[in-house]
């Protein structure tokens, strides 16, 4: 398979040009260079096959061959709503739902957040790790990563067809998962055309967030009695959901 770089692709001139972090990596690390085919995709969804024609200190130019059929898209549009942890996790959490076809990552400032995170931080070093996802993954599509938003912020905003909060097991009586808003395999089963999943940080969700976020019209989900990490929580539970809706 053919190295992939992230460019930015004109049709019309039937040309891409890779920044200067992408043409480092094509000719210091890859050691490719004029005449050598590569595959290029925007992160919107478009891949060619390419041949580079010219690199220098800050870019590299390709020439465009043919349109690759790009790796399908899920068909439910996937926002996930993760509050920002500590260190490295939130790196593997980016990597990981890049690599399940979310469409957007929202990082969440919430109670009990403990990383060292601020409204609006962080989103060029996780866009980084995203594109990397997605070269890796083959995966045609870089999701958007907002900048780190409070927790009342994102209800106010976040909008979708299904709206899930992950709690943990012990948390169980708190959310009353048995009420009127629980979820069932029936509710599940169901394919939306897009969901919206929060995910809290390592100390879990306040009750009094749980009862906000379900005043917003977000449904209390466990993923039974074992109690998971939380960079572990989104890959299950995105991997259950795309299971049920059979969008695999």
């Amino acid at each position: 398979m053919l190295p992939r770089f992230l460019g930015a692709i004109d049709t019309a001139s039937a040309t891409a040009r890779l920044d200067e972090d992408e043409a480092r990596h094509l000719a210091q690390v890859l050691r490719l260079g004029a005449g050598d085919e590569v595959a290029v995709f925007d992160g919107a969804g478009r891949e060619f096959r390419a041949r580079v024609t010219r690199v220098t200190r800050d870019g590299a130019d390709l020439a465009l061959l043919e349109q690759s059929a790009a790796a399908p898209e899920p068909v439910v549009r996937v926002t996930l709503a993760q509050a920002a942890l500590k260190g490295d996790k939130m790196d593997d959490v980016v990597r990981d739902a890049t690599m399940m076809g979310v469409a957007a990552i929202e990082p969440l400032i919430t109670e009990r957040t403990v990383a060292h995170t601020k409204p609006g931080g962080a989103p060029a070093r996780w866009r980084r790790i995203a594109v990397t996802s997605a070269k890796q993954c083959r995966r045609a599509v870089v999701p958007t990563i907002g900048g780190a938003m409070t927790f009342d912020d994102w209800l106010a905003r976040g909008a979708a067809d299904v709206k899930l909060i992950l709690v943990e097991p012990t948390a169980a009586h708190a959310a009353d998962t048995n009420g009127p808003d629980a979820v069932d395999s029936s509710d599940l089963r169901r394919r939306p055309a897009s969901a919206a999943l929060m995910v809290g940080p390592e100390g879990g969700w306040s009750p009094d967030e749980i009862r906000r976020a379900r005043g917003a019209g977000y449904r209390p989900l466990t993923l039974g009695r074992r109690t998971l990490r939380a960079d572990a929580v989104p890959v299950v539970v995105i991997a259950v959901l795309q299971f049920l809706w059979g969008d695999l």
